[in-house]
């Protein structure tokens, strides 16, 4: 079968289209796939949940799938948590829980009933940047800043840790946080810095 060369050309839009719509869904249709979610979840499967984050007491009714890196990215608005891999193998989604590092991606919203969460948005002081922030910018340990947040609230926790003093010790207590950059030495620089009772 011959097909013109002005022909082809059509197919191949037409299907790259289509491609497209399915790939990238309207607005329409990504409200109603959001309400079709919604629905699935009767009202009487909803668990209620009493949270405190960045020291606010939160009351919530949450499906009991939902992990703690969605709860405070999409109801609370918290999104300098990151969602990067969501398998708890990059650390973007690090938060503090009771003072304890954990991967929000990993955890369901469910079990931490009267926890208390720290989010990268909770360790300032105000207006008063937290010493760890300050050490981050001083030393340039970010590049795109994906990863960033995790790593800060990682160090954070590293601090109260029991960790050797050495570089190759920090390195080892960081572990768990992956970036895409070269900035995993200013990062050291950093932290040491903060350890070390620097500037």
């Amino acid at each position: 079968m011959k097909i013109s060369r002005r022909r082809f050309h059509q197919l191949a839009i037409t299907n790259t289209a289509l491609l497209m719509h399915w790939r990238f869904p309207t607005k329409a249709m990504a409200d109603t796939l959001s309400s079709k979610q919604a629905s699935s979840t009767s009202e009487g499967e909803l668990l209620d949940l009493a949270i405190k984050v960045n020291n606010h007491e939160h009351k919530l009714k949450i499906d009991p799938r939902m992990t703690l890196l969605d709860l405070l990215r999409e109801r609370l608005a918290l999104t300098g948590t990151k969602k990067g891999c969501d398998h708890g193998q990059c650390g973007a989604c690090t938060v503090l829980v009771n003072d304890r590092r954990i991967y929000s991606c990993l955890s369901f919203a469910a079990v931490h009933d009267g926890d208390e969460v720290t989010t990268i948005e909770g360790l300032a002081n105000g207006d008063e940047l937290h010493p760890l922030q300050q050490a981050f910018i001083a030393h340039d340990g970010f590049q795109c800043g994906y990863c960033t947040p995790g790593q800060i609230m990682a160090a954070a926790a590293l601090m109260k840790e029991h960790w050797g003093p050495g570089d190759a010790d920090v390195r080892e207590g960081m572990s768990g946080n992956l970036g895409r950059c070269g900035a995993y030495v200013n990062i050291v620089a950093a932290i040491q810095e903060v350890r070390k009772g620097g500037k």
